[in-house]
């Protein structure tokens, strides 16, 4: 009795452990082909790549509401979904600087939309600010990640919407500097 009761309380601390590494380490799970299959795959009402992106109004750090659209001004724009409180989000976010910088008014706009508190999200940015433009949401079943096409809720979750509209490509997790190469020559490529 007492070997099977220790052989039991092995095999719980044992899936405690498998599903405590999932959650810390999404960025490794996100980087393999079986955790995009499981993060990103939408669920019924999400979007998915090739469909027209949703049309998305939310506040700016300053209380100010802009449009997804409007703040990509007829080129392709790379959506960011990220919270100040997401370590791969935070490491994410100096290539995400570097690379709107880089870009330009001509190429790929990077917008960044905070699944946060506002007040949060100033706190961070006034710490850590970024060259591109913050968009604010309340996080929960409907946020613009979920409209987006991320219906598990991972964060970092990214999104490339080109000049028309559409939506060519989702990703769950942080992005690297050859990710950002690669969407960028994918995103002008539809705009010529």
């Amino acid at each position: 009795m007492r070997t099977r009761t220790v052989v039991i309380v092995a095999v719980l601390a044992g899936a405690l452990g498998v599903v405590a590494s999932l959650s810390t380490e999404r960025s490794w799970l996100a980087r393999t082909r079986l955790g995009q299959a499981l993060l990103t795959t939408p669920a019924p009402g999400g979007a998915n790549v090739g469909r027209v992106a949703p049309a998305i109004e939310l506040p700016t750090p300053d209380g100010n509401r802009r449009t997804l659209a409007s703040l990509a001004a007829r080129r392709p724009v790379l959506v960011n979904l990220w919270a100040s409180w997401c370590g791969p989000c935070l490491e994410e976010m100096p290539a995400l600087d570097r690379f709107a910088r880089q870009q330009g008014a001509n190429g790929v706009q990077v917008v960044g939309i905070a699944l946060d508190d506002a007040e949060a999200v100033r706190a961070f940015l006034k710490a850590h600010p970024v060259a591109y433009p913050i968009l604010i949401d309340t996080p929960g079943p409907t946020d613009a990640g979920a409209r987006l096409g991320d219906t598990r809720g991972v964060l970092p979750y990214s999104v490339l919407v080109s000049p028309d509209g559409r939506i060519l490509r989702q990703w769950a997790g942080p992005l690297q500097a050859k990710d950002l190469d690669t969407w960028a020559v994918d995103a002008l490529r539809t705009r010529d």
